[in-house]
């Protein structure tokens, strides 16, 4: 069985809202272990919209609920190099994350903090405009204390993940550390969605060492929901090899679907056409990455190429910025 290392996921927020020190258990562990995920990077999502205080009360809330789900059976926390080499075999490693991480730019001192609570991977926007710079749906670029935030990660031990971030602030950044990653989002010369990269962006994760996590999501794959397919997937991944090569493509699942059915917000509308319930028949969760993977044998993907697109690439760039 072809091994998952899965660049983000907010289950966090499903299992908070849960409450239950076995949440992860009975919510979670299920689909990843029948999908052969391996490695999950659970992020702290906190709407940029609250107020200082409650934005910290919410990232905290979140980091507790990782921390609990760490402590179930059979799952662990990814904080070291070393920790790697026991995701599989039954058990699965999981990595706190932050997505969007405005709420840091006047506390930089913060990040100390969420380094000692288990954070090894960072995006600094979300799609707008917050104190460290430019989301995807603008065009500003990082700001000064979005650059000192930046800057220092390496540093802490910290990956850092550009998803969701304006085409401005991707490359100011990639001047700023030695590698990074996108850890969600699809390509834009299949559909010029701002969530998506363009080729030079490509070639810039390439040159870094760096990759993309194709996104399994109708809202990034396709103008057309109805065209947004398992097919229409590995195209996206087939992109990613062609322009960077294997080695810079990987899989940042962002199912959100059982987590918008848990929470009450499966008929949100997140665009015209779109609910916060729409996924890809067949690809809707974790537990049907097999499908994807299978999709990619028939159209030719050799097991090496598989296995590094699955969870190696993930790992590799890991085990180059991880503490050891």
């Amino acid at each position: 069985m072809t091994l998952v290392a899965d660049a983000h996921s907010d289950l966090l927020i499903e299992l908070a809202h849960d409450g239950g020190l076995d949440a992860f258990a009975r919510r979670w562990q299920g689909p990843l272990c029948r999908g052969a995920v391996t490695l999950q990077v659970c992020a702290i999502f906190v709407e940029e919209t609250l107020a200082a205080g409650a934005g910290l009360r919410e990232a905290l809330c979140l980091a507790h609920a990782f921390e609990t789900a760490t402590r179930t059976d059979g799952a662990f926390g990814v904080e070291r190099v070393g920790d790697l080499a026991g995701c599989g075999g039954g058990r699965t490693g999981l990595m706190l994350s932050v997505e969007g991480a405005g709420w840091l730019a006047d506390d930089a001192w913060l990040l100390d903090v969420l380094v000692r609570l288990g954070v090894r991977m960072l995006a600094p926007t979300y799609n707008e405009l917050n104190g460290l710079g430019g989301g995807c749906l603008t065009a500003d670029g990082l700001s000064r204390a979005g650059r000192d935030l930046v800057a220092r990660l390496p540093s802490v031990g910290v990956l850092l993940d550009l998803a969701h971030a304006s085409r401005r602030t991707f490359f100011d950044a990639l001047d700023l550390v030695p590698t990074a990653i996108v850890s969600h989002a699809a390509c834009r010369a299949l559909y010029d969605h701002p969530r998506n990269l363009d080729d030079a962006q490509l070639r810039a994760l390439r040159d870094c060492g760096g990759v993309l996590g194709i996104m399994p999501h109708p809202l990034v794959l396709d103008p057309d929901p109805a065209q947004a397919t398992v097919s229409r997937v590995a195209e996206h991944c087939e992109h990613v090899a062609e322009v960077a090569g294997v080695a810079h493509v990987a899989l940042g699942g962002d199912f959100l679907r059982q987590i918008a059915r848990a929470l009450g917000w499966a008929d949100e509308v997140v665009v015209p056409g779109i609910t916060m319930d729409a996924a890809v028949d067949g690809l809707a969760g974790p537990d049907d990455y097999g499908a994807l993977l299978a999709c990619l044998r028939q159209r030719g993907w050799g097991e090496a190429d598989l296995a590094a697109l699955a969870g190696g690439n993930l790992r590799r760039v890991l085990t180059r910025t991880l503490p050891r």
